[in-house]
């Protein structure tokens, strides 16, 4: 399941006029109706519960430390429910007074904290919150973990896999997760699954809810880059079998019915149960593409203005600069570019580089484009977006030789790519 692209003025006149393969259904409505129920959300109750207890018990003792790190745990789960940011503000609050007034244990509060900067975005400042935190007093293997994880989200591969080589540990759910991570990275998806079943083993063998649903979802993700469609869904139900209300699988679904499937309406359909249930700008996208895969411009187009204005109405930091960034390379090509800049400015990865070479062509600058795909990302990233944004540069390079070497990578990527894309690519 992938992030989502939009091109209007060209997939509209063609997405309803593209012959549809027949593919091998996956899915069945049996399986998952009972899921997209909307009145019941209890994680989203529960986790409205823990906040009210303790901001009541801080209240009545408002020096009380040990309250503070429940209340922004109990932020962080009410953001995983509702996909309000302003429970990462919260989040943020608590943590940052308790690293303020408690004597000890001030590196649980660092990550705590660091946690909620990377779940907002703010990378740059997690990694630096770690860091003074590693230099002191800490549990080192902990924070190594985090800088870790911090570390490749702003593209310093190698420092990342310094510390990923500090906590090996092949018994370690935390270290396999991570090591599938890396996997990934290096485009070893065999051995990224691998380990990702390994920690899945290590939950199931501890009988822990919330590290097999954790890693349920993640597997299903692997799955699907695989093309391992079946195993995916599979996963995606045995997250839903633990939570119910997991938007994330729900989501994992719709993307399977749409992109594998192509059963746009019941895509569709599970989309708008999950919108009812969380707040994310995100989910527009998704269902802007499915309208576009049903040559339905105007809910299309209806759908795009309502991500820019949720973004622009919430207080999102930069959690969906690269959505914003490939809105506006249609819609104002000078602004994408800015945004990019910034954004590689913030991170630079291969990932942010390409989307920055591609804003490029829509401003004329496509041999500097051409330099960047070069450079930052060509053989840096086994990401199809990446593959995607680098085979539009080479086309407008004239490097016919390129392009017809990445269709053909792309082409196998069309799961995650979805109909819209692929319909792109097919006429390369």
């Amino acid at each position: 399941m992938k992030k989502f692209i939009y091109f209007f003025g060209i997939t509209l006149l063609i997405g309803s006029c593209t012959s549809e393969v027949k593919r091998e259904q996956i899915t069945n409505t049996a399986d998952y109706d009972q899921y997209l129920v909307t009145s019941e959300m209890p994680s989203r109750i529960e986790a409205k519960n823990e906040v009210d207890f303790w901001s009541k018990r801080l209240s009545e003792d408002s020096s009380g430390v040990g309250d503070l790190g429940p209340l922004a745990g109990a932020y962080h789960k009410l953001f995983d429910a509702t996909g309000d940011p302003e429970n990462l503000k919260g989040a943020e609050r608590a943590y940052k007074k308790a690293m303020e007034i408690s004597a000890n244990n001030k590196d649980i509060y660092a990550r705590g904290l660091a946690r909620t900067y990377i779940s907002q975005h703010r990378f740059k400042e997690a990694a630096d919150i770690l860091q003074k935190s590693y230099a002191g007093v800490s549990s080192k293997r902990a924070t190594e973990m985090m800088l870790f994880d911090v570390l490749m989200e702003l593209g310093r591969f190698e420092e990342a896999e310094s510390y990923l080589k500090k906590v090996k540990n092949n018994s370690d759910y935390n270290y396999l997760i991570r090591k599938a991570k890396w996997s990934d990275h290096s485009g070893d998806l065999t051995n990224a699954i691998n380990y990702l079943e390994s920690a899945r083993d290590i939950a199931e063998s501890r009988n822990s809810k919330g590290l097999k649903i954790w890693t349920y979802s993640n597997l299903a993700d692997f799955y699907g880059h695989a093309g391992r469609i079946r195993e995916a869904y599979e996963h995606y139900l045995k997250t839903l079998e633990l939570q119910p209300d997991h938007a994330y699988a729900k989501k994992g679904i719709a993307w399977i019915v749409y992109s594998y499937e192509h059963k746009y309406e019941e895509a569709e359909r599970i989309m708008d149960s999950i919108m009812v249930q969380k707040n994310d700008p995100s989910y527009f996208l998704l269902k802007g593409d499915i309208y576009s895969s049903m040559g339905k411009e105007g809910e299309a187009l209806a759908m795009q203005r309502a991500f820019e204005l949720a973004v622009q109405s919430g207080e999102y930091d930069s959690m969906y600069n690269s959505n914003l960034i490939e809105f506006y390379a249609e819609t104002n090509p000078t602004k994408a570019v800015q945004l990019a800049g910034e954004e590689v400015a913030a991170r630079s990865t291969p990932g942010t580089n390409a989307l920055l070479a591609y804003t490029m062509l829509g401003t004329g600058d496509k041999e500097l484009a051409l330099d960047i795909i070069e450079t930052k990302v060509q053989g840096k990233t086994f990401e199809p977006m990446a593959a995607y944004f680098s085979a539009l540069v080479y086309k407008a390079n004239g490097n016919s030789e390129k392009v017809k070497e990445l269709k053909s990578e792309l082409l196998d990527a069309s799961f995650e790519l979805g109909p819209v894309v692929s319909r792109l690519v097919n006429d390369f």
